[in-house]
């Protein structure tokens, strides 16, 4: 694993104590700030000397979207993942429009925060698999715009791989073949930029076709 910096912003110290001793267990990464607000991350965000963001959303004051939005302003390079709970689900469109590549629950295993990590630190996006399962049920869909560059059979694919559909399971609903799915994956992945399924529902979440 390539060291890592990070900060940690949440108004909890338990759990930023908690996560600080997983995330420094056995690896190379380092927690280098903490906050417990907003407020006073962005104080110090100009300075830092850090790499990846876990953002709390439900912080006092300014919330996890708001600060995301107003640090990428002043720091570009810095990446955020999100830490949320259930039911903060109407939340995560915010959280992506702000600049968020990555969401966690908070009771998510090590494992997975390490993958999340990593894929964000890869230029990927990472959506929790409970959290992708969690979204399917609340999402909705709106009706294409005119410059969507997706047709309407890819939008469908799209909504579908958002539900956490496979690919045979969404031939299967749509009465066409696995293998004309999997050339509609592609083309989508390769319209939207993404590199995976995570990336793909940050798309769908950020331009609309899914709203939660």
């Amino acid at each position: 694993m390539q060291p890592v910096r990070i900060v940690l912003v949440d108004d909890h110290a338990l759990f930023r104590s908690g996560l600080r001793g997983l995330l420094e267990r056995g690896t190379a990464w380092r927690v280098v700030a903490e906050a417990a607000s907003g407020e006073a991350f962005l104080e110090l965000v100009q300075g830092l000397d850090a790499d990846l963001v876990f953002m709390d959303f439900a912080l006092p004051g300014i919330d996890g979207a708001r600060t995301t939005e107003l640090a990428l302003a002043r720091r570009p390079d810095l990446r955020f993942i999100t830490l949320s709970m259930f039911g903060e689900e109407s939340y995560y469109s915010r959280m992506v429009k702000a600049g968020a590549r990555g969401f966690l629950l908070k009771d998510s295993a090590i494992d997975e925060v390490c993958e999340a990590v990593e894929t964000v630190m890869a230029g990927g996006s990472y959506f929790s698999p409970l959290l992708m399962e969690r979204l399917a049920r609340h999402m909705q869909t709106r009706t294409a715009a005119d410059d969507e560059p997706l047709s309407t059979r890819e939008r469908e694919i799209l909504v579908a791989i958002c539900r956490g559909l496979s690919n045979q399971e969404i031939a299967d609903e749509l009465f066409i073949s696995k293998r004309t799915v999997d050339k509609h994956r592609a083309n989508i992945l390769e319209k939207t930029g993404s590199k995976n399924t995570a990336a793909l529902v940050v798309y769908a979440i950020r331009t609309g076709i899914v709203e939660v």
